[in-house]
């Protein structure tokens, strides 16, 4: 079979594409490609989530590093995907290997690419690492492995705590004690997830939910969306607390609740988060969004006078800018969001503490902070669907937007096209509509931003329409 990676890692359903014989091919064309660039005398770090055979998949994969004589700290339990990064950075270890499908459903696992600098492996690389796989199996490359038991007898592969030092890392960015003197009563959500666990080992005594291991995460995806998150938002009401705060499966993306109980999206994470780290953390540096993210940013970034990039969709690309930029924070639509003075990854956790210091120094909720802020930019409304799409009509659809884009949506001149990532259709107003086929999934998304909700569902519905579902 031909191995993809998506926008992060590659992903297959478990038994039918993710099975121990392909994850080994993708494993030795890793190997390969650390001896090749001189980074196997460094080590790798492995890591695994939560999910079906996660530590199997995660053992077998250090059995072919030691084989090709790589030495391995494999993770001794569980952790989150940005701790394993941090563990790559804090050993200056070659790479790293995060057995995780992130917020697929149960069905999927999937192979994470850390490299040397603790964050997403960058585009060139995940297409080198393509091509290493597609030509071991033209040539038949044999897979080199060395059994684990063996491979632990010898110290090839040693297990580690990849949990201390991350919260140690935590602890020096956030200011904990504030956190903890401001008691909010707030509710957090690991969703079944590799997060489980990790805020409250920093601020003992909060309340946490669905934090017991449920390989099935409980029938739903471990995503920190709106529709997933209902649970959460009848407990912050009901309890009566300040926030309820979510991580998606492998803990490097972030969702939340308000103090009204409402939906708070990554959008408004990232605003509010980029005025804290710029109001009252006093940090400055450029701004990374991609193409599917709130123009609130972008408003907020001219307004403090700071560089804006906008990148395609996938953490890996606001990485690279992070590597190459001194960049305050960067962040996407779907919950990854990075900042300065950390690592070049997107961390649920760290967010998730940013959000309860910004509360615990102000005084005030979520909902207040992101008015106030829309106060002075502007009011927006932001709404995506995902709708399942088959192969042959996604292609087709491709090719109509590529050759014969429409010059009028929902009755409204496109005043013009991004098609950076997808088909992006921007109005005079503002407003905007993004026609997108996921990259993981057989998924075709649609997202819209205006300034009235009304305005958004007749855009997702002009949307729906052009694709013909």
């Amino acid at each position: 079979m031909q191995i993809l990676f998506g926008t992060d890692g590659w992903r297959g359903v478990i038994a039918r594409d993710f099975t121990f014989d392909n994850i080994s091919l993708v494993a030795q064309a890793t190997m390969d490609y650390l001896t090749r660039e001189g980074l196997a005398a460094k080590g790798l770090i492995i890591g695994y989530d939560r999910r079906f055979l996660s530590r199997e998949f995660a053992e077998r994969v250090a059995e072919i590093a030691a084989g090709n004589g790589i030495k391995v700290w494999l993770t001794d339990s569980y952790a989150p995907t940005p701790a394993v990064s941090w563990a790559v950075h804090e050993k200056q270890a070659g790479a790293g290997i995060m057995i995780t499908a992130s917020h697929n459903p149960p069905a999927y696992n999937g192979f994470k690419v850390k490299e040397s600098f603790g964050g997403s492996a960058r585009p060139s690389t995940t297409k080198q690492l393509e091509e290493l796989v597609a030509k071991n199996i033209a040539n038949s490359r044999p897979t080199k492995e060395t059994g684990l038991a063996e491979a632990l007898a010898s110290g090839m592969v040693e297990l580690f705590d990849a949990a201390s030092p991350y919260l140690a890392q935590l602890g020096r960015y956030v200011d904990l004690d504030a956190i903890r003197n401001a008691a909010i009563p707030v509710v957090i959500d690991p969703m079944f997830g590799a997060g489980s666990g990790f805020i409250p080992k920093l601020l003992p005594g909060v309340n946490e939910i669905h934090c017991a291991h449920n390989p099935g995460f409980g029938g739903r995806p471990p995503e920190p969306t709106e529709e997933n998150l209902e649970e959460l938002a009848e407990m912050v009401k009901a309890n009566g607390c300040r926030a309820g705060l979510a991580l998606d499966g492998d803990a490097d993306r972030i969702g939340a609740v308000d103090e009204t109980g409402s939906f708070f999206s990554s959008h408004m994470i990232f605003t509010i988060l980029l005025r804290h780290l710029y109001e009252r953390k006093n940090l400055r540096g450029g701004v990374v969004k991609t193409v599917s993210t709130t123009r609130m940013v972008d408003l907020l970034a001219d307004k403090y006078g700071l560089q804006l990039f906008e990148t395609p969709i996938g953490f890996k690309y606001i990485c690279e800018l992070m590597l190459e930029h001194d960049i305050l924070m960067g962040g996407e639509e779907s919950g990854g969001l990075g900042v300065k003075g950390h690592i070049p990854e997107r961390d649920g956790i760290l967010m998730a503490l940013l959000l309860l210091e910004a509360m615990a120094v102000t005084g005030k909720g979520l909902r207040q902070l992101l008015n106030e802020t829309m106060d002075e930019i502007g009011h927006f409304f932001y709404r995506r669907i995902d709708l399942p799409i088959a192969p042959e009509a996604k292609a087709k659809l491709i090719a109509q937007l590529k050759t014969a884009a429409p010059a009028t949506i929902a009755g409204r001149s496109v005043a013009e096209q991004n098609f950076r990532d997808g088909f992006k259709f921007i109005f005079s107003d503002g407003s905007w509509l993004l026609v997108r086929p996921s990259g993981t999934e057989p998924v075709l998304r649609l997202y819209s931003e205006a300034s009235s909700p009304e305005t958004v569902e007749l855009l997702l519905s002009a949307g729906r329409e052009l694709a013909g579902i």
